[in-house]
């Protein structure tokens, strides 16, 4: 992998960028992007933080930790969300990579469990996660997949 990761605190300059990328993605309005992102920039530890994986000025890849990611399981908090890599950059250990960021910057701030709602169904287990139970989308007719992943207990 051939990416810098960051966390977005690091980089407020890329707040715009950023949002307007995660909404390019996952059609949540970018107003709701920019402003979880710039409460993470107000410092509102733990969450919401988000991060980046770079090359040069170019995202390629990204994913956030949330209080609740829009699910019926409001206990499960807080939770890894937009995970996301451009398609080019697929298979190429970019998601993996946040993901271990994520969680070791969690870690460095007092959070020892986080949660990850999906519709796959064997792409996290390989970064640690374990599934934890069935859970409802906001909106959704099917329940999806609940990940755990817990370190430090």
């Amino acid at each position: 992998m051939d990416a810098l990761l960051l966390n977005l605190r690091e980089r407020p300059d890329l707040l715009d960028r950023a949002a307007a990328w995660f909404h390019e993605k996952w059609g949540v309005p970018l107003e709701a992007y920019r402003e979880s992102m710039e409460r993470c920039l107000r410092r509102e530890f733990p969450v919401p933080q988000w991060y980046l994986a770079m090359n040069g000025e170019k995202i390629l890849g990204g994913l956030g930790v949330i209080e609740n990611d829009f699910h019926d399981r409001k206990d499960l908090a807080p939770n890894v969300c937009a995970v996301y890599t451009e398609e080019a950059c697929r298979r190429r250990g970019v998601a993996g990579a946040l993901l271990n960021h994520a969680c070791a910057d969690m870690a460095a701030m007092g959070v020892s469990t986080l949660y990850l709602l999906t519709d796959h169904t064997s792409f996290y287990e390989r970064y640690g996660w374990e599934f934890f139970c069935m859970a409802r989308g906001d909106g959704e007719e099917r329940p999806s997949r609940m990940y755990v992943r817990r370190w430090g207990v």
